[in-house]
């Protein structure tokens, strides 16, 4: 495993320089324009601020044009490569610091993962882009919590650090905080005396940004973008401005430093000095005039921190934190109304949650090495011995958190959607396949979609009726199965949703590779009888033409999920017409898409084999097959009770005796495996309990 994450940290940081380098000259590392453009630093006559594009202090153009220097004289490969190495380095010294005791797999294991999540996200890939410099004040910050760093480097690091970014100069007050204010003294008067230096050999420069740019306030892009995630970008974003903004600003500033400044101290003291680091750098983005995409790796190095009492609760902040510094606004949350706003400042809200909400266990509690352990079973034995094939994946049997699972099936609705719509979409070769799909249901004498979309165009309450359904029930029905299943009987819904997954990501293969063009779009008389006559040249279906791929028929999934509801609400429905309605949904589905012309009657057949092959892999690497027995959850687990075991018989085998559980009423009972807990019988997934207890039964 070792070996197989350091090859994925160097495929992905060799791939992210590549994809820097193939762009043209004047399409990468844009923001080197101001180093080394014809107004550039290197070259500027007048003031560094004579533009509104340089953004740093006069320090950082004082003592970095050395640097880009190199980039000007090597097209920018010299400052890649180099800020690749600086990537690898940062992710070294985070793996290093992390807080001990560490077991010797986490240690061999922290450096590739830290540079894996580094190089994938959104601020680092910024930088490669852009040819920024904000990883080296997040470097010279970070070497100061390596072990052995003594005080008087401490203080010279971060005074350093602070002379190219002001806000850093909050890790001085972290360390007066703490009681090391020798060192807290010295990085302010090394932050004096290289503004200082500054100041005396670039006077005007020094005088326009700290009387009239300070913190880089209007420089670079509108304070007011969504590139500013700070509080003052918000505040002038919900449209506040003006005196009224700057007070509110100030309250906001004073609480969050406050706040923050003393949870980062409190954590420092703990040991827990990367966290305390990552705090004080989120409480620096939220302060801050201007905070732009690649200033904010402090946030990501919050994922270090351990959050909640529970096994399961553990990955939820570090996997909050990854998706939102890894993914754009439009994967993280719909973009409507207050979701697509909180999406739009997901960065400064997860600055803001780690700077002063998230509960981060300190290293005396019980539960930092001792987490609530999670139930899970043992993989089932197939009808196979070769079955599961994967053998050391242990099912839980508790109900998933809510927020993974949220974050998860968006993550995955998003991916679904982007794979759709970026499918190839040629409509000949569309059409060529929609004609071969013709073809064959003409020898099976199964062409009934000319016919049925007439019938349903000439009957307006049925193609009514049958237009609302196809825009309604495709998404409304699954979710809502999802989330009861989830509530009432959260082991099933572990079951379910893995096949779910699998026939999704059998669809897109599909979609990518057998691009079909449905009835309504091939030209042969049928009716779109929720468009209306379309001109097959510019088919104009509103936001649908922007957002989803028109070609993407074989398999439908407007089948397939509704077949997978049938199949589970067939399974779990308590009373038969409520199993007889489950088993209609896909036949009724299959109706409407074949009577509204949107696809063939083969395209459902295809439907539901992605369907049938994700229960068929689920077996096949799980083991499990069969629905597990589970009586109706809420929340919390029903009331279990066995038939009393008898004693057994004194000298007597385990297996042999009245008491033995291939005789007994316990048979069912199934050993579990608890991390870090003695195995006991409980009730399994599969297993039928010989009684129960239910509210109102008997």
């Amino acid at each position: 495993m070792l070996g197989a994450l350091w090859l994925l940290a160097g495929v992905l940081a060799v791939r992210q320089a590549a994809a820097v380098l193939r762009l043209p000259p004047d399409e990468r590392l844009t923001d080197l324009e101001t180093w080394i453009g014809e107004q550039g630093v290197l070259h500027a006559s007048g003031s560094l601020y004579d533009g509104d594009a340089f953004t740093g202090t006069p320090f950082s153009g004082l003592v970095l044009k050395p640097l880009t220097r190199a980039a000007e004289q090597s097209l920018g490969y010299a400052w890649t490569f180099g800020t690749l190495l600086l990537v690898v380095v940062l992710g070294l010294v985070a793996a290093r610091s992390l807080p001990g005791p560490v077991s010797r797999r986490t240690s061999l294991l922290a450096a590739p993962v830290a540079i894996s999540l580094l190089v994938l996200s959104l601020p680092v890939r910024n930088t490669f882009t852009l040819g920024q410099t904000s990883i080296i004040p997040v470097l010279l910050v970070l070497f100061t919590v390596l072990p052995r760093t003594s005080e008087r480097q401490t203080g010279v690091l971060i005074g350093v650090a602070a002379a190219l970014q002001p806000a850093l100069l909050l890790f001085a007050v972290v360390l007066w905080l703490i009681g090391r204010r020798h060192a807290a003294a010295l990085a302010g008067a090394t932050f004096a005396g290289c503004s200082a230096l500054a100041w005396a050999l670039m006077p005007h420069d020094s005088w326009t940004y700290w009387t009239h740019h300070f913190g880089g306030a209007g420089l670079g892009a509108p304070p007011d973008g969504l590139a500013n995630q700070s509080l003052h970008g918000l505040l002038l974003r919900v449209g506040l401005s003006g005196p009224a903004e700057l007070a509110l600003l100030a309250v906001l500033v004073v609480a969050v430093a406050v706040v923050g400044l003393r949870r980062a101290a409190h954590y420092a003291k703990d040991g827990q000095l990367l966290l305390a680091a990552a705090i004080t750098g989120s409480v620096a983005l939220a302060v801050s005039p201007t905070s732009w995409q690649y200033q904010q790796l402090w946030i990501l190095l919050a994922v270090v921190g351990r959050v909640g009492k529970r096994a399961s609760d553990r990955l939820v902040w570090p996997a909050l934190v990854v998706l939102a510094m890894t993914l754009n606004r439009q994967a993280l949350l719909p973009d409507i109304d207050i979701l697509g706003h909180i999406g739009y400042n997901a960065p400064l809200l997860a600055a803001l949650a780690a700077a002063c909400l998230v509960p981060f266990l300190s290293r005396t509690s019980p539960a930092w090495d001792n987490p609530a352990p999670t139930s899970v079973a043992e993989p089932g034995q197939g009808r196979f011995a070769w079955v599961p094939l994967l053998r050391f994946v242990r099912r839980p049997l508790s109900r998933p958190n809510l927020m993974l699972e949220l974050m998860f099936i968006r993550i995955g609705y998003f991916g679904y959607s982007y794979v759709r719509a970026h499918a190839p979409d040629s409509r000949t070769l569309a059409e060529s396949h929609g004609h071969q799909i013709l073809t064959a249901e003409k020898w099976l004498h199964i062409d009934i979609e000319h016919w049925f979309n007439g019938v349903v165009a000439d009957t307006p309450w049925l193609r009514d009726t049958m237009n609302w359904y196809y825009s309604t029930f495709h998404f409304l029905v699954p979710l809502s199965l999802l989330a009861w299943l989830y509530l009432r009987r959260p082991v099933t819904y572990r079951w379910a949703r893995t096949p779910l997954a699998f026939a999704t990501l059998l669809a897109l293969v599909g979609f990518w590779l057998y691009p079909t063009a449905p009835p309504r779009l091939m030209g042969l008389g049928f009716i779109d009888t929720a468009h209306g006559p379309q001109d097959l040249d510019n088919p104009d279906f509103g936001a649908l033409t922007e957002l989803s791929n028109q070609y993407a028929a074989m398999p439908s999934l407007h089948v397939g999920w509704s077949l997978w509801c049938g199949v589970v609400i067939a399974l779990v429905a308590p009373y038969l017409w409520m199993k007889i309605l489950g088993l209609m949904y896909p036949l009724m589905t299959t109706a409407v898409i074949v009577g509204t012309a949107n696809h063939w009657v083969l395209d459902a057949v295809g439907g539901g084999v992605v369907v049938a092959a994700g229960f068929g892999l689920q077996y096949l690497l799980f083991g499990v097959g069969k629905r597990p027995k589970e009586e109706a959850a809420g929340p919390l687990w029903p009331l279990l009770r066995f038939r009393k075991r008898e004693p057994e018989p004194a000298g007597s085998g385990s297996g042999s005796g009245s008491g033995a559980a291939g005789e007994s009423g316990a048979a069912s009972a199934l050993v579990v495996s608890v991390p870090g807990q003695a195995k006991e019988p409980v009730l399994p997934e599969a297993a039928e309990p010989t009684e129960v207890a239910r509210p109102g039964s008997r």
